[in-house]
């Protein structure tokens, strides 16, 4: 998450840092306004449930094409409002409307988490930096945690694993796995309906029958018809399958 006011990052290993956001604080709100955001999978599948609404009508009201972190595959980011000062469309007079489920960049500042998988053990490195922007105040509060205290506040346990294995996912699109496709061809929409718009996904799958032509067993297939969640890690293993990655699943 980045608002457009100059910031500075420093590394942090474990902690402890100082930081506290409360509606007493000078800021509060500053830095839902303005703001560049990236979102995940895992993140419109949390709103989508928040919302009670499709992945379809998420992308089109809340979202944007972006580049992604690298020229073969697309992101996506939060689409601010187009008032006054940018803000984010899921806030209100009282502060986040979707504060439970809010996006892990949100819950994760004032912390930045970067990952990257070492050559030697192929083990995710994991590399947290606390992000300082002149207009916040919370740095100036005397709570302090450790990062793992921070982790465990916010929320990021699940988020911080679904993201993971995103970014898994991304460093296999990042190979250019449809090359000779162009920009958005057939195979890299296919991924981006997997990753993005679950509920077409789910519909897809149904009607080219996906689950039948591997082996799954009963209870997986009972959790694939009705858990998002499952069906995204699913629908990460069919894309390396079809797209020629090492994949987990098993054709029949």
């Amino acid at each position: 998450m980045e608002n457009q006011d100059f910031h500075k990052r420093t590394t942090i290993k474990g902690g402890p840092f100082h930081f506290h956001c409360h509606p007493q604080v000078s800021c509060f709100l500053t830095c839902c306004h303005n703001v560049d955001m990236f979102l995940y999978p895992y993140d419109l599948l949390r709103l989508k449930e928040r919302l009670n609404i499709s992945s379809e009508e998420i992308l089109q009201k809340y979202t944007r094409i972006s580049e992604g972190s690298h020229p073969f595959f697309p992101g996506l980011m939060l689409q601010l409002r187009e008032t006054e000062g940018k803000p984010c469309p899921f806030l209100e007079d009282s502060g986040c409307s979707v504060y439970l489920d809010r996006p892990s960049a949100c819950r994760t500042y004032p912390l930045e988490r970067g990952v990257e998988r070492s050559p030697q053990s192929k083990a995710l490195k994991v590399h947290y930096f606390l992000t300082h922007h002149p207009y916040c105040k919370g740095h100036d509060e005397e709570r302090t945690y450790t990062v793992k205290q921070w982790e465990r506040d916010q929320g990021l346990h699940e988020y911080n694993l679904q993201n993971d294995l995103w970014a898994e996912m991304d460093a296999f699109f990042a190979t250019n796995p449809w090359k000779g496709e162009g920009h958005a061809g057939p195979l890299q929409q296919l991924a981006f309906m997997v990753c993005y718009n679950i509920d077409a996904f789910r519909q897809y799958v149904k009607e080219h029958q996906i689950i039948q032509q591997y082996r799954v067993d009963k209870a997986t297939k009972q959790r694939l018809r009705r858990n998002d969640d499952a069906l995204l890690l699913f629908g990460y293993q069919w894309l390396l399958a079809i797209l020629g990655g090492k994949s987990q699943l098993i054709r029949r």
